[in-house]
């Protein structure tokens, strides 16, 4: 169920931009590279059940009619999956990865991140999250794909790390018709500054809105779309998620800038990003500020800052 849904979306963004799908599954064990040709006879031994489970599941999704029509290309690997998915992105060239997420609470959770926020850190291209049963803005008809993109939220925080997700948040709106809506939010933390600190801590709030202001106004200038701004204050992710449940957005787009992780090993994201990801209403396209692509394939001429 869940692989149907990437596929879903990774299927209407390949129509519009006639593209293609590259079915991709990562496997703790070596996979034979001829698995979907082998023979039933091979795979039917005990220690071979899994392999015959894994390439039932492949033949089902390229059987799908989801895939009728489109240039689809199965990839089954070893490793782990963050890594081999980034490798794979520059290897097939791919401009969207689309991957399901699950909410996982605890202290596992906590301390190590799930697989679905390490591809998000890792991936070199726009990676679409999407976490069933949300809001859905691809409908399919049999082999029919349509994109219904009505709103787009799009959280800012004005640093470079955001200037690619703009840039792909207003693309996305003209090639959709799509309303386009731009968040930031003021931490709550400099709220409570400028209750601890009165005398400078409300002057630099108040800078601070001013800020936002003039910058929104600049953003909106830029765009050239007509864009709906919004300036909330509060825990960022929380006030993204509900303006986004509010204005019944249909995707949220929004800026990644990963870091090295506490524990070393891999990059992770902020945890305000990772918390959208997590709570939102609909699916959420993290656009790491690196790199520009743009899922319909629009043609990016302003260059990026890069951090």
């Amino acid at each position: 169920m869940h692989a149907r849904a990437a596929l879903k979306y990774a299927a209407a963004f390949a129509r519009s931009g006639g593209g293609r799908v590259v079915l991709f599954s990562v496997q703790s064990t070596k996979v034979p590279p001829n698995l979907l040709s082998l023979p039933d006879s091979v795979l039917e031994t005990q220690e071979n059940r899994w392999l015959m489970q894994i390439r039932g599941e492949v033949k089902e999704l390229l059987s799908d009619p989801l895939c009728a029509g489109l240039d689809v290309e199965p990839v089954i690997v070893a490793g782990e999956p963050a890594t081999e998915i980034a490798r794979a992105v520059r290897d097939y060239d791919i401009d969207l990865v689309t991957i399901v997420t699950h909410g996982r609470k605890g202290f596992s959770r906590a301390l190590w991140g799930s697989t679905a926020e390490e591809i998000i850190a890792e991936a070199p291209c726009p990676v679409l999250t999407i976490r069933p049963p949300q809001h859905d803005f691809v409908e399919h008809r049999g082999s029919y794909a349509d994109i219904h993109l009505k709103r787009i939220l799009l959280a800012t925080n004005f640093r470079p790390s955001s200037a690619a997700a703009t840039q792909v948040a207003n693309q996305l709106a003209n090639r959709t018709s799509a309303e386009l809506h731009a968040v930031y939010v003021i931490n709550d933390f400099i709220e409570q500054i400028s209750v601890m600190f009165p005398a400078g801590g409300l002057t630099a709030l108040s800078q601070l809105r001013k800020y936002v202001q003039e910058k929104m106004t600049i953003l909106r200038r830029e765009v050239g779309t007509p864009a709906i701004s919004h300036i909330a204050e509060g825990r960022p992710y929380e006030e993204i998620v509900t303006l986004a449940a509010e204005k019944e957005a249909d995707l949220i787009v929004i800026g990644t800038n990963v870091h090295a992780s506490l524990f070393g090993g891999s990059p992770v994201l902020g945890s305000e990003i990772e918390r959208v990801v997590r709570n939102s209403p609909c699916p959420v396209l993290c656009v790491p500020s690196s790199k520009v692509l743009t899922p319909l394939a629009a043609p990016i001429r302003v260059p990026v800052p890069q951090t």
